[in-house]
């Protein structure tokens, strides 16, 4: 199904861009003001930053228990905003029925901020603990020293992020530039409004012209040109086995956001015949990046980052990209342009709606390349190849045509299900969304070398498939193995035939396969990441050493258990993975629930980090009664704990279901606060729950209304399916779940808080440190 678009201009100067898209089931908006951390003084680092926080702390009409982020978390959305050089992206995605009253909050908090100092000064202390996690994570520091070879006159050189010392909140002139700052950029003139959803263009109209009228009136301001980019020629930087190289572009016309993606596109590309492949095949990569760390006003950025294989030479990695990219510049780019057509009308069918609107704000639909912007590629090359010589002659080849994105339809010939899959009727054919999950127990010893060799094997495909809006993952939990894929129906069974035939003969290539090293990710990431693995139990025994061949793959399948869940597919495409899922490997059995001890467990996971992380899973029996309760408390929680008592900007609190378990979820990471403390801090939280805990008819009814199919994105209905496979409650229904949140009353609601509290269902508590004394557990 196609989107219609209209673009119109409100009297207050505001450009609107409206996207009616039947396909979607949920709305969305996103603002781009065309004003970011270049734009402010200089001398206040961070002030545009600080500003796009301090619009979310609620104003007169909406304040914060009412404002834009409260009100998307009671309705099952999601928020967020971002600051960057040139622009600050404002964005939200809902349900139809929340779409109003969530477009009036985001207006009206731009139009009308509130300066109220006490909410500066503890807004700012969660600014200075952002500015510690960045000045202490290598990855971050890493950029900084990377943007350094930019010209010392160029903004892209110096720090704009913000801390406690740049923002001195107190002083009159800060305050004076800060408000000068919001009534200079934050008006009509430079701001660019999107909607999309399913609503007639009619309707999204009358919406932004009530709720866009607040914005102040204003003109289009010319933002200041920055200098040259460059003073020298940028060197290539090794830091271990990571390879950058920055490529400044200057002077150039319009279309060049588009020629960098199309670029990115083919550079991202691992099929025979390009880069990527040739390299590969070489041994000299293990992951490649293309991205651009800056554009504006016909300047760009490009980092090329390459994690080198262990034969691989920096030297000859940079030669070899040089070379590609002479070829690429000489080739005819006719067949691409058409493949690239393809792929962006793909993208636009599968794109959600916050993902179409922030396209639409940002100038940047998913469309084919214009002449303007190929015209702009063509000179960018010859910039970027203007001082490398030749070294190579590698015989190159463009990518054939992608077959994932030309899918056939499929004939309907009855084949029955596999005995291992329950084909759930939760997700209508009508979304054209399908999703497969595929599960296996495994008892072999080998599983974790295993994994990793058929994990590197599914790599090209999953590359491709995710090129096609096709999403694969094959994931590694204690006994158990998942695969999943999502997408395109027709597409999505034929990513996992070949996936299937990929997992039971991998290539030869790949029996060598070596974990890749990953960068750190912050401590709260790292312990999301464990929790599955914690809640199923870690493998105990260490593996056996010794080379691997296709006969110990074949043992591993040959016990193996399998059961596995599609929704989403219509009758043909039905029949023809009823057929695929013929040759799952393994033996189709339906698998026992994963089960928590009601005990308090505290498990320390990584190295003592320079902040203090921990994420409590508190397992809990009644789902109903357990996303109410998490409803209520989602908005005091980050109140209490990130907003009053300021312990960092990581913290969240969340129902969720992981392996089948249901429960909520806590997590905090802190600069100041000790393992203990937050602890500590948490729990008294639970103390206060009975005191504050309503159960009124308007609160159940909001989480009903989240719960219904239509409200939910496809992702939400597929997991929500899966997981409740297995926890062993394959029949549920969500309009079960529905009646079960209306019927809650005041008392299950404090039952279930208290139990929350006493812990009756266990408690997981995963940090980055050990446990605080042998007590911690008995600790109320």
């Amino acid at each position: 199904m196609s989107s219609t678009l209209r673009h119109l201009s409100l009297d207050n100067g505001l450009q609107v861009t409206l996207r009616h898209a039947p396909q979607l089931k949920r709305c969305a908006a996103a603002v781009r003001v065309m004003a970011g951390s270049h734009d402010a003084p200089r001398r206040y680092a961070g002030m545009a930053h600080f500003l796009e926080h301090l619009l979310f702390l609620g104003n007169q009409r909406f304040p914060l228990d009412d404002g834009l982020m409260r009100y998307v978390q009671r309705h099952g959305g999601q928020v967020n905003a971002s600051t960057r050089e040139r622009t600050t992206d404002y964005f939200f995605e809902v349900p139809q029925a929340a779409l109003a009253g969530a477009l009036e909050r985001l207006c009206e908090m731009l139009a009308r901020p509130s300066f109220d100092i006490p909410r500066q000064l503890r807004e700012r202390e969660v600014i200075h603990a952002e500015f510690i996690a960045w000045s202490r994570n290598a990855q971050a520091q890493a950029q900084f020293a990377l943007l350094q070879q930019v010209s010392l006159r160029h903004p892209l050189s110096a720090f704009q992020a913000g801390n406690r010392f740049s923002l001195p909140v107190h002083s009159h002139e800060f305050q004076t530039a800060l408000q000068h700052f919001h009534q200079r950029w934050y008006q009509g003139g430079q701001m660019h409004l999107s909607l999309s959803g399913p609503h007639r263009l009619d309707e999204l109209q009358a919406l932004v012209q009530q709720a866009g009228s607040v914005i102040a009136s204003g003109a289009r301001i010319v933002q200041a040109t920055p200098p040259a980019l460059v003073d020298r020629p940028l060197a290539p930087t090794l830091n271990g086995r990571h390879l950058d190289l920055l490529l400044a572009v200057e002077r150039q016309s319009a279309g060049l956001d588009q020629a960098i993606e199309f670029l990115a596109t083919w550079l991202a590309d691992t099929r025979a015949g390009g880069l990527q492949a040739a390299l590969r095949q070489r041994g000299w990569l293990q992951a490649f990046e293309c991205s651009p760390l800056y554009s504006f006003a016909g300047q760009a950025l490009l980092h090329l980052r390459a994690r080198l294989g262990d034969a691989g030479n920096a030297d000859q990695v940079q030669a070899l990209l040089f070379d590609w990219l002479r070829f690429f510049r000489e080739a005819d780019w006719s067949p691409l342009k058409q493949e690239y057509t393809r792929l962006q009308q793909r993208r636009e069918q599968t794109a959600t709606a916050l993902d179409l609107a922030r396209r639409d704000s940002s100038a940047q639909p998913y469309l084919a390349l214009s002449g303007q912007a190929e015209a702009t590629l063509r000179v960018l090359l010859d910039q970027m190849l203007e001082n490398s010589p030749p070294v190579y002659k590698e015989p190159w080849r463009l990518p054939a045509a992608e077959p994932l994105l030309d899918v056939p339809r499929s004939e309907l010939t009855f084949t029955p299900a596999p005995a291992g899959l329950v084909v759930s009727p939760l997700l209508p054919a009508q979304r054209q969304h399908g999703v497969v999950y595929l599960r296996w127990q495994l008892a072999s010893a080998l599983r974790g070398q295993l994994w990793q060799v058929l994990d590197q094997a599914l790599q090209p495909l999953r590359e491709r498939a995710a090129s096609a809006a096709i999403e694969l993952q094959f994931d590694a939990t204690g006994p158990f193995w998942q695969l999943r894929c999502s997408g395109v129906p027709q597409a999505v069974v034929m990513v996992v035939m070949e996936a299937l035939e990929t997992l039971r003969h991998p290539s030869p290539a790949n029996w060598m396969a070596k974990a890749a090293s990953e960068p750190e990710p912050m401590p709260i990431r790292a312990l999301l990441g464990q929790l599955p693995e914690q809640l199923v139990g870690q493998d105990k025994a260490p593996s056996p050493s010794g080379s691997l061949n296709q006969s110990d793959v074949d043992a591993l399948w040959a016990h193996a258990r399998w059961q596995g869940m599609a929704t989403g597919f219509d009758d043909p495409a039905q029949q023809a993975l009823n057929r695929a899922l013929q040759a799952v490997p393994g033996h189709p059995q339906a698998q026992q629930p994963v089960v928590i001890e009601p005990v308090r467990r505290w498990q320390t996971l990584l190295p003592p980090a320079s902040e203090h992380a921990v994420l409590l899973f508190c397992p809990l029996a009644d789902e109903a009664c357990a996303r109410l309760l998490a409803q209520q408390i989602q908005g005091p929680f980050y109140q209490r704990l990130r907003v009053e008592l300021q312990l960092g900007y990581a913290v969240f609190s969340a129902f969720r279901q992981v392996q089948g378990c249901s429960g909520l979820l806590f997590g905090v990471q802190s600069p100041s606060a000790s393992h203990a403390q937050i602890l500590d801090y948490v729990r008294e939280f639970f103390a206060a729950l009975p005191q504050t805990l309503g159960c009124s008819a308007d609160s159940r009814e909001a989480l009903a209304a989240q719960l219904d199919e239509a409200a939910m994105s496809n992702a939400e209905v597929a997991e929500w399916a899966w997981q409740t496979q297995l926890a062993g409650r394959s029949q549920a229904s969500l309009e079960a779940l529905r009646s079960a949140v209306l019927a809650v009353d005041q008392a299950r609601l404090h039952q279930c808080a208290e139990d929350l509290l006493q812990a009756r269902h266990g408690w997981l508590c995963l940090a980055n440190g050990p446990a605080p004394g042998d007590d911690w557990h008995a600790r109320r």
